[in-house]
């Protein structure tokens, strides 16, 4: 039985007596933090041309729709009008045009070279490079460049229908007009060439560019940089004939563009030494500037747009690094799991192995109990088969059921029923450990059912007089639907395999509350048990490493617990679960600068126990996010080969934590589906329980439904016989 409170009041209803459904806040900001995860991703992929890109690359077509004079016209083609002109560059007149950029590497170069030499140049950017890297187009404008569009993502535009290409400019403008604050009329389609290189499916393209307000500038002289030919090649490639005046095109991103930054550091100085001056395009043309500021709303929304952009970039960065933290924990957590694991087995395996002088003398069983009508007489009957002399106190905690009245009913010897008002687990304890009369005390939960050696087991530790509390080995009961089944492997592989670690470490953060022993005087010495927190079981265990004592586990003490079999009811449990741990872990953070065991205990096991317990299952998310990101995106192969690499890691340690427990390997079937499904709740739980602490709100305790169906091994204990009728236990007031 877990924590719980007291029992909550009636909740505040509607004027009708109805009660309202409101969607609590900590449900509702997970949904709110994983749609924008995913949201900040797509957002990523689009602008890093991973999400709707199109790299088709129309061949040649025939161009005999082409008008004669726009094949043997200049590089500058204006449809705006409805008639097609072309312009050339008057002699010695160059102009310098980069594409593909901005890049954080190498437009920086270009733009130092440029402002050494007093030379200006047209940048034609896509949207994808101006919303990740705004800085450098405002470094651009500033420095007196002209900047063009060259689309957003860099399709073949001939592939596109007009809503996409007009998606295209405007997304381009869009991300232009926030980093610099400006529109511009000029164009260069990516692909695209000479003039005479125009065809059949690119010139509609063309066509319909200009009834947009666009100049199509293309080049009429490649630098054919994008080659890597060398740098005297570039120079030669780019050197206009006979004093002629000339588009060149080059690229400051794209690449390893070295060769473009010294080829420009020759190039400018030898042109102009011949008299050629590197103008923008509309001081070439003397016309008009290209650009044209933007006030009012179409710049918010184009700073807005950079603002997404940036965050995604910024919240992508700070993802990947928690993927390396989370990769690094679970690898770094499933190695020691093994090693640490396997030394455990390997040491309480010896024959020649001993606690100390075996315990013999009787302990008491505590068994606090609340509306446990359906599980109580099993689990009574399960200690009255005990290999070890025992008393058994049901602390029976305001139950409604008529719990207490069944095991009075039973007239079991050695079993007393100790009655209170309502006050939760907790307190429930402490009366039992009040009303007991051994010095050594069990504590089992109403559901659970011990094997006839558990008890035994269990206190054989205490022979160590240095050991205060013993955590037993607990086990899922009802393990036959598939719920039950991932709570299976997660109590065999995820609860004993880590208590092993800790129990080797010496920093066991949780003694389960279905089955643990602890001496009274180490019990008393830290208070007893508290309510501090929802999770009483990490308190106390905690408090005693504090005090000293040391925690072990003991393998054999075996108890069958009956786990939650709906959704709601394990969802409500791990809640409680992983809040009530943070709570217990913020109770006891002094004792990272304490001395002594509390210091020890400080520094070393509630570091482990945040980042395997907290940290690493919020970050775990991660891998899944990527995954799906990687499936759905790309690169496919490889992001599902390296799933299954962590899935073939979870494998092995379930395989031996298996076999270390001596259990059938065929639940572990159902493995790969419990890390899709089983644990994406559990992260949404982990994120809830966060979401609750920073916000400050309060859990109460929920009473799960139990249907007393668990058994121990071996086959049901003996029931006392019952009146016909008598198996439907009513409700006593």
């Amino acid at each position: 039985m877990a924590s719980r409170t007291r029992r909550p009041g009636a909740a505040p209803g509607a004027p009708d007596g109805s009660r309202r459904r409101r969607l609590p806040m900590r449900l509702l900001l997970p949904v709110l933090v994983l749609v924008a995860l995913m949201a900040m991703l797509m957002l990523r992929g689009y602008v890093h041309s991973e999400i709707l890109a199109d790299h088709r690359i129309q061949a040649e077509a025939s161009t005999d729709k082409v008008p004669e004079k726009i094949l043997d016209g200049g590089p500058v083609i204006d449809t705006r009008s409805g008639r097609a002109t072309s312009l050339k560059m008057p002699d010695r007149r160059l102009v310098l045009t980069f594409d593909d950029g901005p890049d954080p590497t190498w437009t920086p170069k270009v733009l130092d070279v440029l402002k050494k030499h007093h030379a200006h140049a047209v940048f034609f950017v896509t949207g994808t490079m101006v919303s990740r890297y705004p800085d450098l187009v405002e470094r651009i404008v500033d420095e007196g460049h002209e900047v063009g569009l060259h689309t957003f993502n860099h399709p073949d535009l001939s592939f596109q229908s007009k809503k996409r290409i007009d998606w295209e400019l405007s997304q381009n403008q869009l991300a232009l007009a926030g980093a610099a604050g400006i529109r511009t009329s000029l164009f260069r389609p990516p692909y695209s060439s000479f003039a005479d290189a125009m065809d059949n499916k690119s010139w509609p393209v063309t066509e319909y560019i200009g009834t947009r307000g666009y100049i199509t500038v293309v080049n009429n002289t490649d630098s054919e940089d994008w080659r890597k030919p060398g740098v005297h090649e570039i120079l030669r490639n780019a050197t206009p004939k006979n004093g002629k005046g000339a588009i060149v095109l080059m690229h400051d991103s794209g690449g390893d563009r070295h060769q473009t930054v010294q080829a420009l550091d020759r190039f400018l100085p030898d042109m102009q030494d011949r008299g050629y001056e590197f103008d923008n395009l509309t001081e070439a043309l003397d016309a008009p500037t290209a650009h044209t500021a933007v006030a009012g709303p179409e710049l918010w929304k184009g700073k807005a747009w950079i603002f997404l952009v940036q965050a995604s970039e910024h919240i992508t960065d700070v993802l990947v690094v928690g993927l390396s933290i989370i990769g690094s924990l679970v690898i770094g957590r499933f190695v020691l799991m093994l090693l640490l694991s396997g030394i455990h087995a390997r040491r309480v395996r010896r024959k020649d192995f001993r606690w100390g002088e075996p315990v013999t003398q009787p302990v008491s069983v505590l068994v606090p109990a609340y509306n446990e009508a359906k599980c109580i007489e099993s689990t009574v009957r399960s200690l009255m088969a005990s290999e070890h002399p025992i008393e058994v106190l049901v602390i029976d905690d305001g139950s409604s059921d008529g719990t207490a009245r069944i095991v009075e009913a039973m007239g079991l010897p050695n079993v007393r029923v100790v009655r209170q008002l309502n006050a939760g687990k907790p307190a429930a304890l402490n009366r039992g450990l009040a009303n007991a009369r051994h010095d050594i005390i069990v504590m089992m939960d109403g559901d659970t059912v011990f094997e006839p050696s558990t008890v035994r087991e269990l206190v054989q530790p205490f022979g160590d007089p240095r050991v205060g509390a013993v955590a037993g080995n607990a086990k899922v009961g009802n393990r036959d639907s598939l719920i039950g089944a991932w709570q299976h492997i997660e109590y065999v592989m995820g609860f004993n395999l880590d208590r092993r670690m800790y129990d080797v470490l010496r920093c066991m953060p949780t003694i389960p509350g279905a089955v643990g022993a602890f001496r009274r005087s180490a019990l008393e010495r830290v208070g007893g048990m508290s309510d501090d927190t929802l999770a009483e079981d990490t308190d106390i265990t905690m408090a005693m490493h504090r005090d000293g004592w040391r925690v072990v586990y003991a393998e054999k003490a075996r108890a069958w617990t009956e786990a939650p079999e709906s959704v709601q009811q394990l969802w409500s449990q791990r809640y409680r679960w992983s809040y009530g741990t943070m709570q217990a872990i913020w109770k006891h953070r002094k004792a990272l600068v304490e001395r002594g065991p509390s210091g020890r205990f400080g520094r070393v096991g509630l570091p482990l126990v945040s980042l395997f317990m907290v940290v690493a299952p919020l970050l775990a998310p991660l891998i899944d996010v990527f995954l799906l990101y990687g499936v759905v995106f790309g690169p496919t192969e490889k992001t599902i080969v390296a799933w299954l690499g962590v899935l073939a890691i979870q494998l092995v340690c379930a395989a031996y934590a298996f076999r270390l427990d001596r259990e059938r390997m065929t639940h572990l079937i159902s493995l790969p589906l419990q890390q899709i499904l089983y644990r994406q709740l559990m992260y949404v739980v982990l994120l809830q329980s966060w979401i609750t602490a920073l916000t400050g709100g309060r859990l109460r305790w929920q009473k799960l439904r139990r249907t007393g169906v668990v058994e121990a091994p071996g086959g049901p204990v003996q029931r006392q016989r019952t009146h016909k009728g008598s198996d439907e236990r009513r409700p006593v007031g």
